[in-house]
Formats: structure tokens, sequence, C-alpha cells
């Protein structure tokens, strides 16, 4: 790992039991939590007492389903001191909430060597609060993950010690009758050792808000796109260079999606600048040009109130997978490493 001088994009070790993980997490991000998202109007709607019920469900699943991620939510709570079910809550917005400002791009590059490129857009207020979480169990079992403040890992960008590469995109779908956190199936994703293995995993339990997934995994180059949500599954290998925004393109949807305007704008530009022949990753990435909104997303007016926080550019072959990380806007990586295959 090389660090630059100048960080914007924290870097958190948590490592030992569930419970453990979970409070060095909640630790690392309480001061943003408590003086960045919880005056929002958006924090209010999320943990507003109306989604109690659901709320407490969608616990009691998960730790039927999922004990140790329980137990880290458990411990995510304590480390930022707020009650449980509010920090359970806000695990859920997007099974609660159909319009949740989580956006994000990613670019698909198919190979010898798979490169997923990723924007991870969120809320502009988090800009210089989110992390890179450095996560290693008591088996030595562990993944880096793009966190923010509040979250499990799973739901942005990741590579795991098995040599999986992750990279998630938040699909606005509407009228979901949640059984299980979307958050908590992207926490589950990263302790699977092979994508069959998380495949299996998504194809099962999918009662959730919608995600789309980009995975690789070291070793067995082809990149899989996933998308999943509302009772939906759907699986495809990417075959010739894409990209993917917030919003589901080959999922048979059991009801309607929410496409905002830069979803769509995303989704056309990237499509526009790999048709151009541009194959530099953070190149498309960092573009601000084309007719609509941006890919790189930095205004103020953002009509999502979304803004670019983090970029991974992942790169995945038969030996292993490397990463280079950036912030909102640096021209060389804060972080860079690599994980070989065994």
């Amino acid at each position: 790992m090389s660090e630059a001088s100048v960080v914007e994009l924290g870097w958190v070790r948590a490592t030992g039991t569930p419970y453990e993980i979970g409070a060095a997490l909640g630790h690392a991000g309480r001061v943003a939590v408590h003086q960045r998202l919880r005056p929002l109007d958006y924090w209010q709607a999320v943990t507003d007492e109306l989604h109690l019920p659901i709320v407490t469900r969608l616990a009691a699943r998960t730790q039927a389903l999922f004990p140790e991620i329980h137990a880290e939510l458990q411990g995510l709570a304590d480390g930022l001191e707020l009650p449980f079910l509010q920090v359970m809550a806000w695990n859920c917005r997007g099974d609660l909430m159909s319009n949740v400002p989580d956006g994000c791009t990613t670019v698909q590059l198919p190979g010898p060597t798979a490169v997923l490129a990723h924007n991870e857009d969120g809320l502009r207020e988090l800009h210089g609060s989110c992390f890179i979480a450095e996560v290693t169990d008591t088996n030595g079992h562990g993944f880096l993950a793009s966190c923010y403040p509040g979250s499990l890992p799973g739901h942005t960008f990741a590579v795991t010690r098995s040599g999986i590469a992750q990279a998630v995109n938040n699909l606005r779908l509407r009228n979901v009758r949640p059984e299980i956190p979307r958050m908590v199936l992207g926490r589950a994703a990263l302790a699977c050792m092979t994508i069959t293995e998380a495949l299996d995993l998504l194809a099962r339990e999918n009662e959730c808000g919608g995600f789309h997934f980009t995975l690789a995994q070291a070793g067995n180059t082809g990149l899989h796109s996933v998308e999943f949500g509302g009772g939906a599954f759907s699986h495809k290998i990417i075959e010739t260079a894409s990209g993917h925004a917030n919003h589901a393109l080959h999922m048979n949807l059991p009801q309607t999606q929410m496409i905002t305007a830069s979803s769509r704008d995303r989704q056309m530009r990237v499509r526009e600048l790999l048709e151009m022949g541009v194959s530099d990753a953070l190149r498309i990435l960092r573009d601000t040009g084309g007719a609509g909104l941006p890919i790189h997303r930095t205004s103020s007016d953002d009509p999502d109130k979304e803004n670019t926080l983090a970029s991974a550019i992942i790169s995945v072959n038969n030996t292993g997978v490397s990463w280079k990380f950036y912030d909102q806007s640096s021209p060389e990586p804060i972080y860079t490493g690599e994980f070989i295959a065994s």
C-alpha cells in the first residue's frame, strides 16, 4: 500500500470478531454520523419510527440468516453510540425507500486482465468522511472496501483476499416488500470464497431493495453483471466493454424502477465514450463532457444530491487482483496494492 501526503479518503483497520469489527467501523464513523448525517432530513426520514415494524422484522431475519452480520451491526451501533434499530434502519435505507442518494457508475472492461472501474457517488455532505476499511476476521479472511460512515461494508467497491473484486450500484426499485436488507447481502457477498457462492447467495435471497454487482475473481477472469432486488435476479457475462449506472439493464423487473436524469445521462455517456474508442478507465470516470449530466460529479446542485466521493480501478487476472483507489479528484491513486492468488 502506498499513501499520498494529503488524504481525503481515510484508511481504517478492523480486526477480530464480527462485533469487534463493527465496533471499530462505528468508532471510525462516529463523528461524521453525528455531525454530518443525523442533522439531514434524509437521516430523519429513514430512521422515522413509522419504519420500525419493518426494520424490526428485517433485523430478526438478519439475525436468523446471517448472525455474524447481525453481530457486526450491533458493534457498529455501539461504536457509533446510537440505538441499534436506528443504525439498522440506516442500513436498510434502500429497502425502505426507492429514491436514495447512493449513485455510482461502473465501467466494465473484459479481457485477459479484466477491469472494474467505479465512481462511488453518495451524499455530498460525506465528502472527506469516507474511508477504506481493511477488515480481517478471526480466521484470517478479509477484504478492503470503501465505506461510508455508519454503513456496513459491501455496497460500494471492494476486493477480497479470496481474489474477488466487487463494484456495486444502487437500483431504485419501487414497491419493494423487503425480507432481507440488500446491504446485508452485499456484506455477505464479501465473505464468499468464490463468485459461484456469491451468485448462489443472490439468486436465493433477493427480496430486498435493488442492487447491481459487477464481479470478477482472480484465476477466472470472466466479468459478471448481476442485477437483483424485489424478488428478481439476473446474471450475465460481460463480453464487450460496457458500463452500468443506477438502473437495471437486463433484469426482468416485477415492478417499476426510477431512472433519474443523472443515471440516464451517465449510462449514455459511458457508452458514447466506449464507442469513441476511449479505453482509459480513469478518463471515463473523470469525464465531465457530454450533452447531459456528468459522470464525474462535484456540483453543489447535483439533482440527485450526490457527488463523487471516491473512485477505484481494479484489475483482475490469472495471478491476482490489484487496485488503485482515488479520492474525489486526485490525479494519482491514494492507495495501491494487490492480492496474489494462492
